[in-house]
C-alpha cells in the first residue's frame, strides 16, 4: 500500500489533523463514544435533584468525550496490525494508511491530555483520575492484553466501558455511591451479550488473527447459549433501580420491555437462527441500551422520587 507508506512521512501538524479530519474523527468512534456520553449524562442527572449546573455539566461532558475518544484512538493504534486482516476493519483509517502510527498516537496522547486537565481542573480530580482510570483499562488491559489472553475478555474488558454513569455521577457529587455503581452493573451486564452477538457474526475473521473470542474457543453454540443466559441476567439487573428506590414505574415498565425484546432476541439467535440473526441481535442491544438511559432520564425528571 503505497499511500501507508506515503503517509509516514508527514510530519503531525495541525494542518494535516485539518486536511485529515474525517480519519481522526473516524478512529474517535464517535457513536461509541455518543453512547458513553448519554450514559455518563444520565449518571449526572441521576445524581442531584433538579436541573445541573452547566458550568459543571459543560467540561464533564467534554473532558468525558475527550478521554473516551483518545482510547477508542488507542484501540486503533494497537489493533492496526488485526484490523489490517479482519473484513470488519480493514478499511479503517489506520490499516487504510490515511493516518500514520505515529501522528495518531500524538493525537491520541493530546486529546487525553486535554480532557483530562478540563476535568481535573474545572470539575474534580476523582473524576479525572477515574476516567484516565477507564482509558487505561479499555486501551491497555483490555485491548493490549485480555482480548489477546482470554474468552472471557470482553466480560472483564467490559467494566472499563461501563464506568461512563459514575463518571457523570462523580462529577457532579465528587463521590463514589452504591446507585452511581448499580448503573455500571446494568452496562458491565449488557456488554458480554451486546458483544458476542457480533463475535458471532464476525467468527472467522476472529479466528483469522488468532482472537481467543467465545465463538472462536468454545463455538457458536455454547456463545449463543451464554448471550441467552446474559440476558437473564440483565433483566434481572436492570430491575434494581427500580428495587431500590432509585426509579419509578415509567422506568420498570421501559426496562421490562425492552429486556423482553433483547431475550426475544437471543432466543430466536439460541433455537431459530437465520442468516442474520446475531447481527440484528447486535444492533438492537445498542438500540436496547440507548433507550434504556434515554427511559432512565425522562423517569428521573418526569416522575421525581421522594
Amino acid at each position: 500500500m503505497p499511500s501507508a507508506i506515503n503517509t509516514s512521512h508527514h510530519h503531525f501538524s495541525i494542518s494535516s489533523i485539518f486536511a485529515n479530519w474525517r480519519a481522526y474523527y473516524d478512529i474517535t468512534k464517535p457513536k461509541v463514544v455518543a453512547l458513553l456520553v448519554l450514559t455518563a449524562l444520565v449518571g449526572m442527572s441521576l445524581s442531584v435533584p433538579g436541573a445541573l449546573p452547566w458550568q459543571r455539566l459543560i467540561p464533564a461532558m467534554l473532558g468525558i468525550a475527550l478521554l473516551s475518544s483518545a482510547a477508542a484512538a488507542i484501540n486503533h493504534i494497537v489493533d492496526e496490525k488485526i484490523d489490517t486482516v479482519m473484513g470488519r476493519t480493514h478499511n479503517r483509517p489506520l490499516p487504510a494508511g490515511k493516518i500514520s502510527v505515529t501522528n495518531a498516537i500524538v493525537f491520541a496522547t493530546s486529546i487525553a491530555l486535554l480532557g483530562f486537565i478540563i476535568l481535573y481542573a474545572l470539575v474534580n480530580p476523582l473524576t479525572a483520575f477515574l476516567t484516565l482510570a477507564g482509558l487505561v483499562g479499555y486501551s491497555f488491559v483490555y485491548t493490549m492484553y485480555l482480548k489477546r489472553a482470554t474468552p472471557q475478555n470482553i466480560t472483564i474488558g467490559g467494566l472499563a466501558g461501563a464506568i461512563p454513569p459514575l463518571l457523570g455521577w462523580t462529577a457532579m457529587t465528587n463521590e463514589v455511591v452504591p446507585n452511581a455503581l448499580l448503573l455500571v452493573l446494568i452496562i458491565f451486564t449488557w456488554t458480554p451479550p451486546h458483544f458476542w452477538a457480533l463475535a458471532i457474526h464476525r467468527k472467522n475473521d476472529y479466528a483469522k488473527v488468532n482472537i481467543p473470542m467465545l465463538p472462536v474457543t468454545h463455538g457458536v453454540s455454547f456463545t449463543k447459549t451464554q448471550i441467552l443466559l446474559y440476558t437473564v441476567l440483565l433483566f434481572i439487573v436492570c430491575l434494581l433501580p427500580y428495587l431500590v428506590g432509585m426509579s419509578n414505574w415509567l422506568y420498570l415498565i421501559g426496562a421490562c420491555s425492552l429486556n423482553l425484546i433483547f431475550f426475544g432476541y437471543a432466543w430466536q439467535l439460541k433455537f431459530n437462527a437465520k442468516e442474520g440473526t446475531a447481527m440484528a441481535t447486535f444492533k438492537f442491544s445498542i438500540v436496547h441500551l440507548m433507550l434504556l438511559f434515554i427511559i432512565l432520564l425522562l423517569d428521573h425528571y418526569w416522575l421525581p422520587m421522594g
